[in-house]
């Protein structure tokens, strides 16, 4: 699209500047609006370099992140956190282990279903998982089956594959309805000749009311055609999962499953988050005065009808999805594209401490002399306020330090400083408390004391950028986390918003205005 250039406080073809008019907010914070015909066409804050301006409706949309839990890490007990995928939830049994890059799950009876699943609700999906058995079944089948809309044991879809004691591979899919379980696509077989750790795929897909599934053994060509395509409408969404039994009258006990690796291609969430407005946030060489000048009337002429990206446009080049950009300035470095939280430490759990220039594989030198080398294993990656000074310090020009020199008009590494003492102003905050919301506004970074292991109370530990209203009318707002590991303002992990009762809701502490 192009853009509209403002030269000399004209337009071109030398149409007349639209009348503006300003109006005096008195704080705090301090405000001015700058209105036109139309409206409220922009707001500048007293001591903030931020800027809200009206232009072109957008709307910002986010779905599941597709991620393979490789079971790469070690744990205490239980299979851990999937790494994107969502926190395992196996019942704290003891029967479920991680060992040698495998999620183990021991059966010990024979009928006595096992259940893993994920802590995440979807509906359309399309996923696989990969396992072997480490003993051969006697007296019955030994099966396991991917599960999907998974919301209590006796309530799930899957595709379940039965191995029988002759080493016959046979694929099911079925559906279980309070408690009851009726085959939807009837045993059939697709293999033969089951050997002890032979890895078998299983691949299942929802679209709509469309079940779908196919299984073949490692080392084969996956199939092109689907063993079972059936339409039903039974159940609604929940979770991902995995199912493991020994059926009745098996006297292979006890003997283990070994989940290699479980992979979501794509999912979608019963209520994938959106939200849409006409608000785009820009920012001023300086911080506003409160002097309304000629310039600064020719900007917001400028800026009302710009379409190149602003801070929201910006902090969506890092969500799921978003496309490698690389910038030949930095050599070829990536400076946008679907980022990580961190690297995993030994539990899988994703690593706090990636930085804005981490994430682009480049050590850095600061205005003010300060030196940082880039992370290891850290490309790709940025914590809460490593994305939140790719943003507003690289891409938006607010000039950054690390730990030296914190002045109030620079943006610093640490969440812990950019809360009390960053550039701009306070909007709102609170001790032990959320702050009202009244004086929010789009572009503001809200900062939370949501570590609860924190050993300062009271100090913010957790930061992002507000978004707006969302669809269903909650303010929400889009950060870089650990569970959904990496950028996102959806809830897997706990909700992006801030109302309501959820982690951050509760915890949010203080609103800052750059």
């Amino acid at each position: 699209m192009a853009v509209l250039t403002v030269l000399n406080d004209r337009l071109p073809y030398q149409q007349a500047p639209r009348p503006l008019t300003t109006q005096t907010v008195p704080g705090p914070p301090h405000l001015l609006r700058v209105s036109d015909a139309a409206g409220v066409l922009a707001t500048l804050t007293v001591g903030a370099r931020t800027v809200t301006v009206r232009g072109a409706s957008r709307t910002f949309a986010e779905n599941k992140r597709p991620f393979t839990d490789g079971f790469d890490r070690t744990t205490i007990s239980g299979w851990g956190t999937s790494g994107g995928g969502g926190n395992w939830s196996t019942g704290g049994d003891g029967d479920y282990s991680v060992s040698g890059g495998t999620g183990i799950i021991l059966i010990t009876a024979a009928g006595a279903p096992r259940h893993a699943s994920l802590i995440d609700t979807l509906t359309d999906l399309d996923a696989r998982l990969s396992w072997a058995l480490d003993v051969m079944p006697a007296g019955n089948a030994s099966s396991i089956g991917l599960s999907f809309a998974y919301t209590a044991t006796t309530s799930q879809y899957r595709a379940r594959l039965s191995v029988l004691p002759s080493g016959t591979v046979q694929l099911a899919l079925e559906r279980e309805a309070s408690g009851t379980t009726t085959a939807i696509g009837a045993l059939t077989t697709v293999g033969s000749g089951y050997a002890v750790g032979d890895v078998w795929h299983i691949r299942a897909q929802r679209e709509g009311t469309t079940l779908r599934c196919r299984a073949w053994k490692n080392g084969t060509s996956e199939p092109t055609t689907w063993v079972h395509e059936v339409a039903d409408a039974t159940l609604g969404a929940g979770r991902l999962g995995v199912l493991a039994l020994a059926s009745s009258g098996s006297t292979a006990l006890p003997f283990t499953v070994r989940v290699h690796d479980f992979q979501l291609y794509s999912g979608v969430w019963p209520t994938p988050p959106t939200v849409t407005h006409t608000t785009w946030v820009r920012t001023l060489p300086w911080p506003f005065t409160g002097e309304w000048t000629p310039s600064l009337a020719t900007q917001i002429r400028a800026w009302a009808v710009d379409t190149r990206p602003d801070v929201l446009a910006y902090a969506m080049m890092y969500v799921t999805g978003a496309p490698a950009v690389t910038s030949p300035a930095l050599d070829g470095a990536q400076i946008a594209g679907q980022a990580r939280y961190g690297p995993p430490d030994n539990a899988g759990v994703p690593v706090e401490g990636a930085d804005f220039h981490d994430y682009m594989g480049l050590a850095w030198t600061f205005p003010n002399g300060e030196t940082q080398s880039a992370g290891a294993g850290e490309a790709g990656c940025m914590d809460c306020s490593g994305y939140v000074r790719m943003v507003y310090g690289y891409h938006m020009g607010i000039p950054m330090v690390r730990v030296k020199d914190i002045d109030g008009t620079v943006l610093p590494r640490m969440t812990k400083d950019i809360g009390p003492s960053g550039p701009g102003i306070i909007v709102a905050q609170a001790a032990d408390t959320a702050p009202p919301l009244t004086g929010i506004q789009i572009g503001d970074v809200p900062h939370f004391d949501a570590d609860t292991s924190d050993p300062i109370p009271g100090q913010v530990d957790h930061n992002g950028i507000y978004l707006g209203i969302d669809s269903g009318g909650h303010p929400r707002f889009i950060n870089s986390r650990r569970t959904p590991q990496g950028p996102t303002f959806g809830d897997l992990g706990g909700p992006s918003t801030l109302d309501g009762s959820g982690t951050y809701a509760t915890t949010l502490r203080l609103i800052r205005r750059f």
